[in-house]
């Protein structure tokens, strides 16, 4: 029988249970185990799809064309877990199901209640990832103990224990331990109370992982063991991590937690090996070089909702021993002030995708900016669909040209709606996603990043290349160099004279890890650490290029 682990938060929300579940299934990863990951989150839409960046973060799309939560991105770029739509559950999706059954008449007439049906219709979802194959599945239960929405899910994992046997449970509690400067002292209070409103439920911790921006000492842990009910040695310190992500599972290794958590659940693991990961902290402690990458969007001054695409460029900057500085610079602050300020001595450009007209024009003179120096360039998404729209404005001579999701009337819409589209007014779960299949042209770069012609990318987006401009754009300077199977749909459009210039209507930053960074960011991070060294060199010849 399959493991489960169960990881809640309390105290605050934002503590970081996406990263340590997911570096929790490393650590058994690396022990030999298999692992089973998932997320269940409180909010009542049904899935982040149609969510705004600012509130929620960038939508992670999976394989399956799932459109889910974040931190199932900290799941891929730590664990080798095969993740699909039951990786993530949301109280809408929950509820939905609870009813399209009630209407069909499955539960025969009884009166439908939070207990038991909804609380069945959450123990449903925890086993479907549960097989002969999977020695643990790890379930990150989203939210803070304490708030409403989260009650029935808490209510359900402590069912759980009671139909599989507590033996095959573990109840993990991230918590806050706050440090008052002007007393200075830890507090632990915050963490009895959360762990008081756990037991209230039902949910015993048997370990706690203490975020704190100090080191905990012994009779610090010692305390908090007390008043919540656990051993001292199932009190974990976490750290605050100044330098990178990646130094969690380290931190937790040295605090024993792997070996708690193979003791507790008596699992068959191995000896750990860690090499591989020391080894990318090595290479981020001392790097070579030092890369200057301006990503361009609407929602730079929010990390969150480019979450991938910076974790993507850190994995391609270690493969090249590169420290990544980013400048997250707004597109309409570049429609205000000019490329030219804000872009002035950057080694790359990435334009990323997204939704919506505003800062569009910021972002087609920030790739014109790119185009016209020689400035490397990956553009992703919609900021392939910008890449169209600069070049034919400024090279092909098509004046006014955009896209219809813009201006729907312009006279050249060089990019416009797939036509099984133009039907569709429902938001959620409506656009081309999910995993589609690749054909590169031989000797492209992106075949070259690849090595390889046919490769399997993720979309999430409605609009197309125009087919009418395609001969137009290949006699001016820019080649279509991927295209769908059938060659209909165009995924990748490159500048053969640009040093590297390169956009794709699909997703690359999805499938990047820290020890297998993605191919494209890898060519596009080796591009601009070319240019930085002749930068370095001659600095004024490349300058004005």
């Amino acid at each position: 029988m399959s493991k489960h682990i169960f990881v809640t938060g309390g105290v605050v929300s934002s503590l970081g249970k996406g990263l340590t579940s997911a570096s929790i299934g490393m650590l058994l990863e690396q022990r030999g185990l298999s692992v089973r990951m998932q997320k269940l989150d409180p909010y009542i839409n049904v899935d982040p799809g149609t969510m705004s960046p600012y509130q929620h973060g960038e939508v992670y799309v999976l394989d399956d064309g799932s459109e889910t939560d974040l931190d199932l991105g900290h799941y891929e770029r730590f664990t080798n877990s095969p993740l699909n739509r039951d990786s993530n559950y949301t109280t809408g999706q929950i509820y939905q199901s609870v009813i399209n059954k009630e209407r069909r008449g499955e539960y025969l007439g009884q009166t439908v209640q939070v207990i038991p049906h909804i609380t069945n219709e959450i123990k449903a979802a925890l086993a479907k990832p549960a097989g002969e194959d999977v020695d643990v599945v790890i379930t990150e239960i989203g939210g803070t103990v304490g708030d409403i929405e989260s009650q029935p899910f808490l209510e359900a994992i402590r069912q759980f224990s009671l139909d599989v046997g507590k033996q095959n449970c573990l109840y993990i509690h991230l918590t806050l331990v706050p440090y008052l400067k002007a007393a200075a002292e830890l507090k632990t209070k915050p963490t009895q109370h959360s762990v008081g409103r756990l037991r209230e439920i039902g949910v015993q911790p048997d370990i706690l992982i203490c975020r704190t921006e100090r080191s905990l000492t012994h009779e610090e842990c010692a305390k908090i063991a007390l008043f919540c009910n656990v051993p001292v040695e199932a009190v974990i310190e976490e750290k605050d991590k100044d330098f990178s992500v990646y130094e969690v599972p380290i931190s937790l290794v040295e605090h024993g937690l792997d070996e708690l958590i193979v003791r507790k659940l008596n699992l068959s693991a191995g000896d750990l090996d860690l090499e591989n990961w020391r080894d990318l902290l090595h290479r981020l402690r001392n790097p070579e070089y030092e890369i200057s990458i301006a990503v361009v969007g609407k929602y730079a001054e929010h990390r969150d909702a480019y979450k991938s695409i910076y974790e993507a460029l850190d994995h391609a900057g270690v493969a090249h021993r590169a420290q990544i500085r980013i400048q997250r610079v707004h597109s309409e602050a570049v429609e205000r002030e000019g490329a030219e300020r804000l872009l002035a001595g950057i080694d790359g450009l990435l334009v990323p995708g997204g939704f919506g007209e505003r800062g569009i024009e910021g972002k087609v003179e920030a790739i014109r900016f790119a185009r016209e120096r020689g400035i490397p360039y990956l553009g992703i998404c919609l900021g392939m669909q910008c890449a169209v729209i600069e070049f034919g404005r400024n090279v092909v001579g098509l004046a006014g040209a955009n896209s219809t999701e813009f201006d729907k009337d312009n006279p050249h819409p060089v990019i416009c709606l797939l036509d099984e589209q133009k039907t569709i007014t429902d938001k959620g779960g409506t656009m081309r996603l999910g995993a589609q299949p690749a054909r590169l042209a031989l000797g492209s770069k992106a075949a070259r990043c690849y090595q390889a012609e046919e490769i399997s990318e993720r979309h999430r987006h409605r609009y197309e290349f125009n087919n009418a401009y395609r001969q137009q754009y290949g006699a001016n300077g820019m080649q279509v160099t991927g295209t769908s199977p059938d060659g209909l749909l165009v995924e990748v459009v490159e500048i053969p004279d640009h040093p590297w210039f390169v956009a794709v209507q699909f997703h690359p930053e999805f499938k990047s890890q820290p020890t297998a960074p993605q191919p494209l960011f890898a060519g596009f991070i080796g591009a601009a650490v070319t240019r930085h060294s002749a930068r370095t060199e001659r600095p004024h010849e490349v300058e004005t290029q």
